[in-house]
C-alpha cells in the first residue's frame, strides 16, 4: 500500500512534468481539470501531513523554470499565482476563511473582479518613464528576458505617461504585471495564414502567445497580432500609488497601459458572485480567452497584510469557469484538400454539447500531431472549444480503450482527384501535387478573391465553387474572362448580382502587385513576404527572373521560401497563367513614388541600404530623397548593393557591407552626391 510520503512524491513528479509541458514547452498533455485534480490531491495530502511540505513542492511556487535560451531576470518581488474557487459556495468559504485574519471578521469589504486571462504573464520594468526590461513569470522568482520581443507589441507603451499632457505622477522606478494574449478573431486569422503558408499551427491562443514571445528572432514576434492587458503594480519607488485596486487600474490607464474594460467594482461579496454568473454566461462573447474571474480585495494594503497560504496570497482568489472540454467518440477522419494541395485531417465526432454549442467536427491539424498524441479511430477523445475558435482534439483517453481502436494512417492518394499524395522531406504537411485537382481550384479561387488578397466585391466562396463546377473557371485567370450572358444563364445569377460581380472584378485590376502576388497563393508567400518581394524587385516580372540565391539575400526570406518562389515561376503552366492575367489588365509593376521626377535622376540604377540613426533625416525621409532622384532602397545588404547609407549605431549591416566591399556613405556624402550631379 502506498504511503502518504510516497504518494506526495509521486504527485510532485507528475505535477512538475505537467508544469514543464504547459509553461516551458507550451504543449500540455492533460486538461486543466485533470491538472487541478492532481494539484488539489497534493494540497490536501500536504495539509494532512505538514511535516512533509518542502520548499520545492509545486504548492509552494508558481509556474516552472525558465528556458535556458534566454537570459534570466530576478523579479523585484514574487510573481504569484492564486488559489482557486469554482462556484459561489467556494467564494463565500474564501470570505469566511480570511475573516479570521481581519481586525473584525465581519468588517465590510469591497472587491474588484477582473478577467482571468489565459495568456502569458509578463513583467514590465520602467525606469524614468522608459520601458527597459520585459520578462516572463518563469518560476515566480526568476523569469526569462524577452524585452526585444515585448517591444514589438504595439499595446506596450515604450514611455510613460503615454499622454504628454497627463499630470499623473510617474515613479522613477515602476514594475507592472500584465498578460499577453491573442484576440480570438486574430488567432483564427493567424492560424489560417500559418496553415496556408505551411508553418506551425498553434493548438490554442495561449500557446500561440507563449510561442510568439519565446521566438529568438523578434521580427517573427512583430508579425503576430499580440496584445496585452495590465492589471497590477509589482514594485515602485519615488512616488505614491493608489492603495485601492480599482484606483490602481485607473492609474495604469492614465499612464497609458491597456486595462481590460471588463473589470468590475463590487461593493459586496454577493455582487462578486453575480458578476461571476454574468461573465460565465457571456464568456463566449469576449474576444479573448478567459478561463475565470480574479477577485481581489479592493484595499490592497489590507489584502497584503493577510499573508499567504503556501504560495497563494489570502487577499485574492481565482474563480475558475467549468472547463469547455468534453469527451466524445472519434467516429472518422475526413481529409480536406486545401488551396496549396495540403491534405488536412478533420475529425468527425459523435455530437457533443460544449459551452452551449453542439460540436460534430474538430481539427486534427496534421498527421504528425495525430501520431504524436496516438489518436485512433474509435477513441474516446477530449475535445476543447473556447469562444469561436474551431474545436480541437486535446488527446485520447487511453484508459478506456477496449482494443477495437484503429491507428489512423496518412493518406496515400488525394481523396478528390485520386492522384498520389506527396510528402516533402522536412515538412509535416502531405500534399496533392496535382494542379488540376478540382478541389484545389475551388480553394485557390476562394483565396484569390478574399479580402486579404484581391478583395473582389460580390465574389464569395460559393460563387467560385459554382463557377468551377459548371466549367466557367478552369484556372484563376478565367475569372477575368467571365461572360455576362453565360453568368445570367446560371441558377441564382440575376442582373444585379452579375453586374456587382463584374464591377468587382474590374475594380480589382487596380490592386497593387503585392496583393496580386499574395493572391497567387504561392507556398510561404503571404501578404508580409509578398510586400518584401515587391519592395525589393519592383515588379512581378523582375521577381520571376530572380534566382534562388538572389532571393535568399533578402532579409526575411529563407531558403524554403526562395525555393518555393523560384519553383513556382519556372513552371510553364504558371508562366502561361501570368500571361493570361497580364492580358486581362492586372498590375505587374509597382507604382513609382509620387515625388519621383521632382529631383534629377542622378541615382538611377543605384541600390542603397539605410542603417543606423542619421543626423537630420529619418529613414523614411532618406528613402524618399533617394527614390526622388532615381535610386532604389532595399532592406538588406547584398552583393547587388551599391551604397550603404550609415548613421550612428549602424550595427550588423555595416559589418556586412564592409565584408562585401560595398561603399559606405554618411548623410552629408549623400547630399553632396546629389547636389554635385544635378
Amino acid at each position: 500500500m502506498t504511503t502518504p510520503q510516497e504518494r506526495i512524491a509521486q504527485l510532485r513528479d507528475e505535477i512538475n512534468f505537467h508544469l514543464y509541458r504547459y509553461h516551458v514547452l507550451d504543449s500540455p498533455v492533460i486538461t486543466d481539470a485533470e491538472y487541478d485534480a492532481l494539484y488539489h490531491e497534493l494540497l490536501a495530502l500536504e495539509q494532512e501531513h505538514p511535516e512533509l511540505v518542502t520548499p520545492d513542492s509545486p504548492t509552494q511556487r508558481a509556474g516552472a523554470e525558465p528556458l535556458d535560451a534566454f537570459q534570466k531576470v530576478q523579479h523585484p518581488a514574487p510573481i504569484l499565482s492564486l488559489s482557486n474557487a469554482f462556484n459561489a459556495e467556494d467564494l463565500y468559504a474564501w470570505r469566511q476563511r480570511i475573516g479570521r485574519f481581519l481586525p473584525d471578521p465581519e468588517m465590510k469589504l469591497d472587491y474588484v473582479a477582473e478577467p482571468k486571462l489565459d495568456g502569458l504573464t509578463v513583467v514590465l520594468t520602467y525606469e524614468n518613464g522608459r520601458f527597459t526590461q520585459g520578462a516572463t513569470r518563469g518560476n515566480g522568482e526568476v523569469g526569462e528576458d524577452i524585452t526585444q520581443n515585448l517591444r514589438t507589441i504595439p499595446a506596450i507603451p515604450q514611455r510613460i505617461p503615454v499622454d504628454p499632457q497627463s499630470k499623473v505622477t510617474v515613479p522613477p522606478y515602476l514594475v507592472v504585471r500584465g498578460e499577453a494574449f491573442f484576440p480570438l478573431d486574430k488567432f483564427e486569422q493567424f492560424n489560417a495564414r500559418q496553415l496556408a503558408e505551411e508553418k506551425q499551427v498553434y493548438m490554442n491562443p495561449r500557446n500561440a502567445a507563449a510561442g510568439s514571445l519565446r521566438q529568438l528572432d523578434s521580427k517573427i514576434t512583430a508579425e503576430r497580432p499580440l496584445t496585452l492587458y495590465c492589471y497590477d503594480l509589482i514594485a515602485w519607488r519615488g512616488a505614491d500609488v493608489p492603495d485601492k485596486q480599482w484606483d490602481r487600474l485607473d492609474y495604469l490607464r492614465q499612464l497609458g497601459f491597456p486595462v481590460s474594460s471588463d473589470s468590475q467594482y463590487c461593493d459586496t461579496i454577493e455582487k462578486v458572485a453575480a458578476a461571476y454568473d454574468g461573465w460565465f454566461e457571456r464568456r463566449n462573447q469576449i474576444n479573448y480567452e478567459v478561463d475565470g474571474m480574479v477577485v481581489k480585495i479592493n484595499d490592497r494594503p489590507l489584502a497584503d497584510s493577510l499573508g499567504f497560504v503556501g504560495k497563494d496570497p489570502r487577499g485574492a482568489v481565482a474563480m475558475k469557469f467549468p472547463a469547455q472540454e468534453k469527451t466524445t467518440k472519434l467516429l472518422g477522419v475526413q481529409v480536406n484538400v486545401g488551396r496549396t494541395g495540403i491534405l488536412a485531417p478533420n475529425a468527425n465526432l459523435e455530437p457533443v454539447e460544449i459551452g452551449g454549442v453542439t460540436v460534430r467536427n474538430a481539427t486534427l491539424h496534421n498527421y504528425d500531431e495525430i501520431a504524436r498524441k496516438d489518436i485512433r479511430l474509435g477513441d474516446t477523445v477530449i475535445v476543447k472549444r473556447a469562444g469561436d475558435v474551431i474545436p480541437y482534439i486535446v488527446g485520447p483517453v487511453v484508459d478506456v480503450r477496449d482494443g477495437s481502436e484503429q491507428v489512423i494512417e496518412p493518406p496515400t492518394h488525394c481523396p478528390v482527384c485520386g492522384e498520389p499524395a506527396l510528402r516533402v522531406p522536412g515538412e509535416v504537411a502531405i500534399y496533392c501535387d496535382n494542379p488540376s485537382c478540382p478541389e484545389q481550384l475551388v480553394r485557390r479561387v476562394e483565396y484569390f478573391v478574399s479580402r486579404g488578397a484581391m478583395d473582389i466585391d460580390g465574389f464569395g466562396g460559393k460563387t467560385g465553387a459554382q463557377l468551377a463546377e459548371v466549367g466557367l473557371v478552369k484556372d484563376l485567370a478565367d475569372i477575368y474572362y467571365l461572360d455576362r450572358d453565360e453568368l445570367l444563364a446560371l441558377e441564382g445569377f440575376k442582373d444585379k448580382k452579375v453586374d456587382n460581380l463584374l464591377e468587382g472584378l474590374a475594380a480589382s485590376k487596380q490592386q497593387s502587385p503585392a496583393r496580386f502576388l499574395t493572391a497567387l497563393g504561392i507556398r510561404f508567400v503571404g501578404s508580409v513576404v509578398a510586400g518584401l518581394l515587391i519592395d525589393e524587385f519592383g515588379s512581378i516580372d523582375a521577381l520571376a527572373a530572380a534566382s534562388q540565391e538572389r532571393l535568399e539575400e533578402i532579409e526575411g526570406i529563407g531558403p524554403g521560401t526562395a525555393v518555393s518562389v523560384t519553383t513556382w515561376f519556372t513552371d510553364e503552366r504558371h508562366r502561361a497563367l501570368l500571361e493570361k492575367f497580364r492580358q486581362a489588365g492586372l498590375k505587374f509593376e509597382a507604382e513609382r513614388p509620387e515625388n519621383e521626377g521632382i529631383g534629377s535622376q542622378v541615382l538611377e540604377g543605384l541600390t542603397f541600404v539605410i542603417t543606423g540613426t542619421l543626423p537630420n533625416l529619418s529613414r523614411d525621409e532618406a528613402k524618399a530623397l533617394i527614390e526622388a532622384h532615381g535610386g532604389k532602397v532595399t532592406g538588406s545588404v547584398s552583393k547587388n548593393t551599391n551604397y550603404l547609407l550609415a548613421g550612428e549605431k549602424a550595427g550588423s549591416k555595416l559589418a556586412k557591407a564592409e565584408s562585401l566591399g560595398v561603399a559606405i556613405l554618411d548623410e552629408a556624402s549623400l547630399q553632396t552626391m546629389i547636389q554635385t550631379q544635378i
